[in-house]
């Protein structure tokens, strides 16, 4: 009785992060700009790959794999929205604008951002000096 319902826990798992990873992957290859893939990607990595180590943890019993299988879980968790945020905003300094929802083609903060790339202020622009910082 046990095994049925380790066995049914397991395939529940594997069949959700399969279903993450195949709607994942239509998102990356559907989305309409790099961000939006990135998304898609992301879920691939953090709910697909983690849903799918979860049932495999199952199917393994408590052992010295499913440790391993947690730990590799905790590194994706870490390791996939840092990774994915850092990406994101090299994408952004490199000048590759995000789609929106604005129709007139023009984004209200693209004149701000193209200005501070020219600049090369990086990330966050360098705050303006008050006469009362100047000594």
């Amino acid at each position: 009785m046990e095994h049925t319902i380790l066995d049914t826990l397991s395939w529940t798992f594997l069949l959700i992060g399969g279903f993450f990873s195949i709607v994942g992957a239509i998102g990356v290859l559907r989305f309409p700009d790099m961000f939006s893939r990135m998304h898609g990607a992301g879920m691939i990595d953090t709910m697909g790959a983690g849903m799918i180590l979860v049932g495999l943890m199952f199917q393994a019993g408590f052992t010295i794999v499913s440790i391993k299988l947690f730990l590799i879980i905790a590194f994706l968790f870490f390791t996939s929205p840092t990774t994915t945020h850092a990406l994101a905003r090299a994408a952004l300094n490199a000048g590759i604008i995000p789609m929106t929802g604005i129709k007139s083609g023009k984004r209200p903060d693209a004149a701000k951002a193209k200005k501070a790339r020219k600049k090369g202020s990086g990330s966050t622009p360098k705050p303006k000096e008050t006469p009362s910082s100047k000594t």
